[in-house]
């Protein structure tokens, strides 16, 4: 069984990342290059997602740590 995905997001001090459905930011960070490699340390260990969002809240990019369910051929 895989974790939660772990949600990179704006908020107004810096980045935070946030674990799907987590009411509360896991961690906050200045940068949105610091909450993504912290993003992807969790990832790696639960075995999941990370989803990061811009400034505008859209998805921008998501990285598969594990449990990928659309594997790229070849």
């Amino acid at each position: 069984m895989s974790g939660k995905n772990q949600h990179v997001v704006k908020r107004d001090d810096g980045w935070a990342v946030k674990g799907a459905g987590n009411k509360k930011d896991t961690s906050h960070h200045r940068t949105q290059e610091e909450a993504r490699q912290a993003a992807v340390e969790i990832a790696r260990n639960q075995k999941s997602e990370v989803v990061i969002h811009g400034r505008d809240g859209k998805i921008r990019d998501k990285d598969s740590y594990g449990n990928d369910p659309h594997p790229p051929k070849g």
